[in-house]
């Protein structure tokens, strides 16, 4: 099949697709040539009530399931993605301008592989039995939180509703999901593929819109729990708001990641990485590591062939599979970019390579490398999300961990090195939730991710997640007579 980029309606709610024109239009833009695709409206009042009481309403029968029957929908939903990825990936570039080559691998896979993991897991979601001393003994019951709600951001929409919705389905919670407004496409296709594969109607709503949505979703008092993926002010909103309530929260925000490179690491290696870690979603990458240390034997050697390889980059039209660098998401992201790249200029940051807008329609801008980059530069200091890289000197180990751990995010860091030794000494010195030795960027979900510091809080993928959409119910059981001092 192929999907329309218009959608039937704008929100998806008990099972269906849901309309309410009074809310205002949300114009969705294909970022590659700047032409309006689709017309949503945000989510009224009455379309975010249908969502909390539909989701509510099915929740209790939903986790009164076995963990098998849940595990069993799930891993359908992921067959069908699997089966549509060809399609869903087309619609995520119209969505967010990736390339189709990036789309294919890593999104509607991705999401894919949260249903199969989750549906996996759900069977053995079991409590434990505790023997005490004097014959009496305790167990554990792991039960649903209830509601949760999902905030997405615009750089993974498939990725990001599955990784939110896969472990909070297979706990027995619901999920109201709203995407970011900039790609609120994708999402609407992960709602309608889980009901196809069975999920009960109101267990995974979609509701659109922008903070006006979130905020009356994230501080409702029927809402257990809110996940959010975003930036770092968005992030201390929502943590504030939801914390009114006492609500459980998982906070994936952003990052200034650190990347190491000493003189013994395989070249070629390391400018992989680099270009994984800066170029890849055309730096839109929240784990990127932006800041590169170089040790200095080796950074004009790696600065060369980063720019050789950086040749490579080619843009054009996302739908055609040889293109593997796309636009930026919106006017707005690639004017935040330009002025950084100014920024950096003004600072006596040497400009290596890119940093010019293409002069075309959409919102397409080089591949940006600066080196001389020191620590307390504007452009080392606050996170661009676009492609800018950061390239910066150091001397020894020491040095350049302390200077790593020098920032209030705590998403990502890594090392390229010959010498494993050192590589893990480094890694258990960084102030960061997520590592990588020789790799960057990988986010497998059989691995928790997630960050430290300002970067967040709780993990998302891995078994650890089970612990952020569910908690634990203690049970003491007495085998022989109450007693009381009176």
């Amino acid at each position: 099949m192929t999907y329309d980029l218009q959608p039937p309606a704008s929100h998806y709610v008990n099972g269906r697709y849901v309309e309410d024109t009074a809310g205002a239009v949300i114009e969705v833009i294909y970022p590659a040539t700047g032409a309006v695709i689709a017309k949503l409206h945000e989510a009224t009042e009455a379309v975010i009530e249908e969502a909390i009481t539909s989701a509510l309403a099915a929740q209790k029968a939903w986790a009164a399931m076995s963990g098998t029957e849940r595990g069993r929908i799930l891993r359908r939903a992921a067959d069908i993605m699997r089966e549509r990825n060809h399609d869903l990936s087309v619609l995520e570039t119209h969505d967010t301008g990736k390339p189709l080559q990036e789309t294919l691998v890593a999104d509607a896979t991705s999401g894919a592989d949260a249903l199969e993991y989750f549906g996996g897991l759900a069977a053995s979601l079991t409590g434990e039995h505790i023997p005490l001393g004097d014959g009496n003994f305790a167990y554990t019951m792991r039960e649903a939180l209830g509601l949760c709600v999902g905030i997405g951001a615009w750089n993974y929409p498939t990725q990001i509703a599955c990784w939110k919705g896969a472990p909070a389905l297979a706990c027995g919670n619901a999920m109201i999901f709203k995407p970011s407004e900039t790609t609120p496409l994708s999402a609407l296709k992960v709602a309608e593929i889980l009901v196809e594969a069975g999920l009960p109607a109101g267990l995974f709503n979609v509701v659109q819109g922008t903070g006006k949505v979130g905020g009356p979703l994230v501080t409702d008092p029927r809402v257990n729990k809110v996940s959010l993926t975003g930036s770092v002010p968005t992030g201390r909103k929502v943590y504030a708001a939801a914390a009114e309530g006492m609500k459980h929260v998982t906070m994936e925000l952003g990052g200034k990641s650190p990347l190491v490179i000493f003189d013994d690491a395989d070249l070629d290696s390391a400018v992989s990485g680099a270009i994984n870690g800066n170029f890849y979603s055309t730096g839109q990458v929240c784990s990127n590591g932006t800041r590169v240390f170089v040790q200095k034997g080796i950074k004009e050697a790696f600065l060369a062939r980063l720019t050789e390889r950086l040749k490579g980059a080619k843009m054009g039209d996302p739908l055609d599979e040889s293109v593997n660098f796309g636009p930026m998401v919106s006017e707005n992201q690639i004017s935040i970019v330009e002025r950084y790249v100014a920024k950096g200029q003004e600072e006596g940051a040497r400009l290596v390579t890119g940093g010019k807008r293409l002069d075309q329609d959409g919102y397409w801008i080089e591949p940006t490398v600066f080196a001389d980059v020191t620590d307390d530069m504007v452009i080392a200091r606050e996170e661009i999300f676009g492609p800018v890289m950061c390239v910066l000197d150091f001397e020894d180990e020491a040095e350049v961990l302390a200077r790593a751990n020098d920032t209030e995010f705590g998403l990502a860091a890594g090392v390229f090195t010959a010498d494993l030794t050192r590589a893990h000494r480094m890694v258990a010195g960084f102030e960061a939730g997520t590592c990588f030795i020789n790799s960057y960027n990988d986010a497998p979900v059989e691995v928790p991710f997630g960050g430290s510091k300002m970067s967040g809080v709780g993990r998302e993928n891995a078994k650890s997640a089970i612990n952020h959409y569910s908690e634990l119910k203690s049970v003491f059981v007495r085998l022989d007579a109450c007693e009381a001092a009176f």
